[in-house]
């Protein structure tokens, strides 16, 4: 209706009604829920009468309604924590917040001073936006791109790869693709790609699930001790206690077998103390260690 009226001032309930498919009453309720927007609907009488916007009125360029905009500025506030960069979050939110009408804009502010979360915000490394991009519009048009990287210790490599798909983890952005220069799969922080540049199409066939790629790099992340552990168990009865991302789960005929790289042996064996089921270590020996010391720290607390 409002596109209507901005084409055609002056259009009569029953023009409104045909042209939208509706009736005369629905069209009065139109009217009356763009004045609660803030948008001025003047109904003229007589033969020079019908709907029109109010002479002088500028149109925003943003028109949301109530819903609309609390789920942008939640998006927009659970993003920051989630890893957006900070100053475009809050950025966007004053550009939102501009163009709402008084009443919408008021209580979305107070929805935002009141918000609380149980979950702590993340700092996390936040891409450049134009590489982001770039790496977006690659993944969905099946084409190759050669980024320049710096890995975690600084070094800079240039790399062709062809993107399967961007995740969004604890704060960071990851891509995993095909990396045409070790010829196999890679996952790379997005933080760390300096430039991407379209140079043709892709030759490699996307994984089914970028996601369960991604979680599988990360889990297979080297780290001082390469842990091996047969759980006895099914593997759905373990999968919902040990995120994707910290270990890798394979059914086998003896239960389900775990695999993680870890630099705290104490920690691995408090995670299979939490899974309540039995298990046997296979790897490392250490192991065995630590989870001694597990039982005897939960020993101790019982007794105490």
């Amino acid at each position: 209706m409002l596109e209507l009226l901005q084409a055609r001032p002056g259009l009569t309930g029953v023009e409104l009604a045909d042209r939208l498919g509706v009736d005369e009453r629905t069209v009065r309720r139109y009217a009356a829920r763009l004045g609660e927007l803030g948008v001025p609907v003047a109904a003229g009488r007589g033969r020079y009468g019908g709907y029109r916007l109010t002479p002088g009125y500028r149109l925003p360029p943003l028109m949301l309604s109530d819903a609309e905009a609390v789920a942008v500025v939640l998006g927009l506030v659970a993003g920051r924590r989630a890893g957006l960069p900070g100053d475009a979050v809050e950025s966007a939110l004053a550009k939102v917040e501009r163009v709402l009408p008084d009443a919408v804009r008021d209580r979305v502010r107070a929805l935002r001073d009141v918000l609380g979360f149980t979950a702590a915000a993340r700092d996390g490394d936040a891409p450049r936006t134009g590489v982001l991009l770039a790496l977006a519009a690659a993944c969905e048009a099946g084409r190759r791109v050669r980024i320049a990287y710096r890995d975690r210790t600084g070094a800079a490599t240039e790399r062709d790869v062809d993107p399967h798909g961007i995740v969004l983890h604890g704060g960071r952005w990851y891509v995993t693709g095909h990396d045409h220069r070790s010829g196999e799969r890679r996952t790379f922080r997005v933080d760390r790609v300096v430039s991407a540049e379209t140079t043709g199409p892709a030759t490699t066939t996307p994984p089914a699930d970028p996601v369960a790629a991604v979680a599988d790099a990360l889990a297979a992340v080297p780290y001082a001790h390469d842990v091996e552990v047969l759980l006895h168990s099914d593997a759905e009865a373990v999968r919902r206690r040990v995120p994707p991302t910290v270990a890798t789960l394979r059914p086998t005929p003896d239960g389900t077998l775990l695999n993680l790289s870890t630099n705290r042996l104490d920690g691995a064996a408090f995670l299979l103390a939490s899974l309540g089921v039995p298990f046997t270590v296979r790897r490392p020996d250490a192991l065995r260690d630590a989870v001694r010391a597990v039982a005897a720290t939960l020993r101790e607390s019982a007794e105490r």
